[in-house]
């Protein structure tokens, strides 16, 4: 279950990799990246099928990623994220972040049973500051409906 303190956890990391960025530039994963490193979050974009993103290494898995990482936002099909998470926990990343779209509930009860802390089903634009206007319009449809993490 998502709280506002593994939200406020979560975005106290500094080194955080986004599992999902593409080729396709109208993919939300690659705006995940920009956003963060435009906040001035260390950000290690993740894909097996690319060398560079915007001009940085671009890791096949978490893995790979040759420095700490202390979180990761995973944004790809619900079936991919069971195999992420599992890689976080190898990894040693205790911080994930499912992306809208990408939370699936075995990856959900994996986090739990493994001690990492496990935000579900909610955009981490909306929390990451300072956000863009339809991020924060979006964060105050979610308060006025209750949406929002306690």
């Amino acid at each position: 279950m998502n709280s506002k303190k593994i939200v406020e956890e979560f975005l106290a990391q500094k080194n955080i990799a986004v599992v999902g960025v593409s080729r396709k530039k109208t993919k939300f994963g690659n705006a995940i990246y920009k956003e963060l490193k435009q906040k001035g979050y260390k950000v290690f974009p993740v894909n097996p099928n690319m060398k560079l993103f915007e001009g940085d290494n671009c890791y096949p898995d978490l893995i790979s990623i040759p420095e700490q990482v202390d979180a990761v936002v995973i944004n790809v099909p619900p079936i991919q994220t069971d195999k992420v998470v599992r890689e976080a926990h190898e990894a040693g990343i205790k911080k994930v972040w499912l992306q809208q779209g990408s939370q699936s509930e075995a990856a959900v009860k994996f986090c739990e049973e493994n001690g990492i802390d496990c935000v579900s089903n909610e955009c981490i634009l909306m929390f990451a500051q300072p956000s863009a206007f339809i991020h924060r319009a979006h964060k105050w449809v979610w308060g006025v409906l209750g949406k929002l993490p306690a």
